[in-house]
């Protein structure tokens, strides 16, 4: 880094490990429960069901756990990454839009998805067409949370823009992009709805690491 970018952005502060490798977990963590119970659980099907189903029928509180958790985790990784920031550019609201992007979770957690395309066992073999109210504040925090999360990766493309760190400023372009895509074609397959919210989930834990990792920058 040249002396001119140390004198613009101020150098990142040291982070708390733990408050790193929470941040970081989040993603894999969702993606892994949600893989391993898809693969698991009589009746779920990648092809038709979205991973918040796995919060109904008997074993849901398995998955309600697992948002709640991931949640608690993403807050925690934008404290991470407001330290990390200090007062360099994105510091402010980049981790204001994480937080939100974890509350996103917690009402997930808390208000389920409606039932429909075959699971949980009983359940309407269409797909949900009309929506409870718990159903409705679920779909609408996760609209609202990967908004979030989309704005904060256009956030904090601008803190790498200002460092000169051309291949992390694309990705942070780039990334919603792709969450976004995915959402746009979940009326043609739920697996694209996945793909871009796992997109979203992993490309926050890279960019958790790049931030409040220091040394490897």
């Amino acid at each position: 880094m040249s002396k001119t970018l140390a004198l613009d952005v101020p150098p990142a502060r040291p982070v708390s490990r733990l408050l790193s490798a929470a941040g970081i977990a989040a993603g894999p963590l969702f993606l892994a429960a949600g893989l391993t119970q898809g693969l698991t659980r009589d009746g779920f099907d990648f092809t038709r069901n979205a991973l918040s189903q796995l919060s109904l029928g008997a074993l849901g509180w398995i998955q309600v756990t697992v948002f709640l958790l991931t949640g608690l985790l993403v807050i925690t990784g934008a404290i991470a990454i407001r330290q990390a920031l200090r007062d360099a550019p994105g510091s402010t609201w980049a981790p204001r839009l994480l937080c939100a992007f974890g509350a996103s979770f917690l009402l997930a957690g808390i208000f389920p998805a409606d039932p429909g395309a075959g699971f949980p066992a009983g359940a309407p073999e269409d797909r949900v067409t009309s929506l409870s109210a718990h159903g409705t504040i679920h779909m609408l925090s996760g609209a609202v949370g990967y908004l979030a999360l989309c704005a904060a990766f256009l956030v904090l493309a601008r803190h790498f823009a200002a460092l000169r760190q051309r291949g992390w400023t694309l990705f942070a372009r780039l990334t919603p992009v792709g969450v976004l895509t995915g959402f746009a074609a979940s009326a043609t397959t739920v697996m694209a709805f996945t793909a871009g919210a796992g997109l979203g989930l992993l490309g926050l834990s890279a960019v958790t690491a790049r931030l409040t990792y220091p040394a490897r920058q």
